[in-house]
């Protein structure tokens, strides 16, 4: 679906945001891209996009190299921006606009979408709060069926109740046949919906691993200050610490925690990733 190789980027000519980034995506997988602010994650969605161009290497997105953005390639894709505008329209005259731009575009599910989402029909999309106008282009980005959705910071601007909405409708939807990046920093936000974490640090993908694998490889436990066990990472907290361990064979899962394995993967990456080499070994 989306295959990068040896990107290479700046906006500044002596300094480098992207150096040799490769990140292969695959459809049927919502991927999790994480990273510090500035990483560079809403940059890299504007290279898969084609907004973009890189000063080397390649970018390409249904086997169509993403800065030509001919018609056939961008009607399988969707971009849900951080920052947007919306037009002093109602929503079906919005939708009367766009939808024709994508083929498969579900009218009846984008009705179904709106209602599940809570979002006010009867006005002008510009008089919608920012939270009613974000879940509003959610339910329009889903409809699109578009093969490839990118979503930049889904959740900000969003309550805790629209949170909730929002990963609903993100779970009860069929992607199956899609690919969906959601860029964030509201970690917590998306653990019970991603099956791969991505994380970009340092102009490179320094993790991606699907969350089966994860849990396989690492256990997430809550440890005492005196446990000799070789610990990955840890955090302290109350009553002792917060602790990524590798896992053993005949151990069971624990649940991931994805707020404490970000923090792991950029404080120690290499001995978090070396779990994973092991395996491939």
């Amino acid at each position: 679906m989306v295959s990068i190789t040896d990107l290479t980027f700046a906006f500044k000519k002596n300094h480098l945001l992207f150096n040799g980034l490769n990140l292969e995506l695959q459809a049927g997988s919502i991927y999790g891209l994480f990273g510090l602010n500035g990483a560079g994650k809403t940059t890299l969605l504007n290279h898969i996009s084609g907004l973009l161009f890189p000063k080397s290497g390649t970018c390409e997105i249904l086997g169509k190299s993403s800065r030509k953005r001919d018609p056939e390639t961008l009607s399988e894709l969707y971009v849900l921006p951080e920052q947007f505008d919306l037009p002093p329209i109602p929503a079906h005259s919005y939708v009367n606009i766009h939808a024709p731009f994508y083929p498969r575009f579900d009218e009846e599910y984008m009705k179904h979408s709106l209602m599940e989402l809570l979002v006010e029909g009867d006005k002008n999309l510009n008089e919608l709060s920012y939270g009613q106008r974000k879940k509003f282009l959610i339910a329009f980005a889903l409809a699109t069926n578009a093969r490839l959705l990118l979503m930049d910071e889904p959740t900000n601007g969003l309550d805790i109740p629209s949170k909730s909405q929002f990963r609903k409708i993100m779970a009860a939807s069929d992607h199956s046949k899609r690919c969906v990046v959601i860029s964030t920093h509201q970690v917590r936000d998306l653990e019970a919906m991603i099956d791969h974490l991505t994380v970009l640090n340092d102009g490179k993908i320094i993790f991606h691993q699907g969350i089966d694998n994860i849990a396989k490889k690492l256990s997430f436990e809550k440890i005492a200050e005196d446990d000799n066990r070789f610990v990955l990472y840890s955090e302290e907290i109350f009553g002792g610490k917060a602790a990524i361990i590798p896992k053993k064979t005949d151990s069971n899962e624990t649940q991931i925690d994805l707020e404490l394995l970000f923090n792991g993967i950029i404080q120690k990456g290499d001995v978090i990733n070396q779990q994973f080499v092991r395996e491939a070994v």
